[in-house]
C-alpha cells in the first residue's frame, strides 16, 4: 500500500521526511533499547541528511546502516558510506553506531555471507529507500543476473551485479525490506512519480513493483515536484 506525501520543493520534502523519521525512531525506542536506521545514497537524500544530523535524536541509541552500497572503498566518491559519513556521521550524529555493508578485506560474496550470518539486526526498524527510473530500489536491479534469486530469497542480504549501472552492490533483500516496521520512499520529479504509479498499478518484474503491490507492506512515499 502506498501513502503519498506531496511537496513542492526539495527542502520542504526533506523537512517533512525528517520529522516523520524522528517520530518513527522515537516510537521504536519506546519499545526497545536501540533502533536501526537504514538510509540510501545518491543525490536525493542530501537535504534530508543535513536536517537529520541536527534533529536532536538520541544518536547514542541509534545504529546507522545503508539500504545498499556499491562494492567500492569508503574513500571512493561513489561510496554511499562516504556520503553518510560526510553528511551525517561527522555532521551531528557522531554518537550513532555504524554498521557498514562493505568490507573490502573480504570478497563481495564472503562479505554477504558474513552479513547474513552475523549482522545484529534481522531488518531495519526504519528504512529510507530511493528508486531508479528502471524500477530498482535499494540495489535490487531486475537486469542483474542475481535478480531471480534476489526476489525470492529469505536471506537478509544479497550480492548484485547490475548490467546497466556501475559497480557490484550489496543490498538488503526484498524479504528483509518487507519486514521493516516503517518503510519510506524518497523520490523527486514527475518521471519517478509516473514510474511508481505504473509499478503499483500493474505487476512488473522489478523491485518497486514487488514492494508497492505487496498487501503486507506500507510504503510512505515522500514525493517532490522538483527533480
Amino acid at each position: 500500500m502506498l501513502i503519498w506525501r506531496n511537496f513542492d520543493t526539495i527542502e520542504a520534502q526533506a523537512e517533512g521526511l525528517c520529522a516523520a523519521l524522528v517520530r518513527a525512531l522515537h516510537d521504536v525506542l519506546e519499545h526497545q533499547p536501540r533502533a536501526l536506521l537504514a538510509l540510501s545514497g545518491g543525490s536525493s537524500p542530501r537535504a534530508l541528511l543535513r536536517r537529520l544530523a541536527h534533529a536532536g535524536l538520541p544518536w547514542e541509541r541509534i545504529d546507522l546502516t545503508l539500504a545498499d552500497d556499491r562494492w567500492v572503498p569508503d574513500s571512493d566518491p561513489d561510496s554511499n558510506a562516504r556520503l553518510l559519513r560526510e553528511c551525517l556521521r561527522q555532521a551531528g550524529a557522531e554518537a550513532a553506531g555504524w554498521l557498514p555493508l562493505v568490507d573490502m578485506s573480504r570478497s563481495a560474496v564472503e562479505q554477504v555471507q558474513q552479513l547474513n550470518d552475523h549482522f545484529p539486526y534481522r531488518q531495519p526498524d526504519v528504512c529510507v529507500l530511493g528508486m531508479g527510473l528502471d524500477g530498482h530500489t535499494a540495489s535490487l536491479f531486475a537486469d542483474a543476473p542475481q535478480w531471480p534469486q534476489a526476489r525470492h530469497t529469505e536471506a537478509r542480504f544479497v550480492f548484485v551485479e547490475p548490467a546497466g549501472a556501475p559497480h557490484a552492490r550489496v543490498s538488503w533483500s526484498l524479504a528483509a525490506l518487507r519486514e521493516c516496521a516503517r518503510l519510506f520512499l524518497l523520490i523527486q520529479g514527475p518521471a519517478k512519480r509516473d514510474v511508481l504509479c505504473a509499478a503499483a498499478e500493474l505487476d512488473q518484474d522489478n523491485a518497486i513493483s514487488r514492494l508497492s503491490r505487496d498487501k503486507g507492506v506500507t510504503l510512505d512515499v515522500y514525493w517532490c515536484t522538483e527533480a
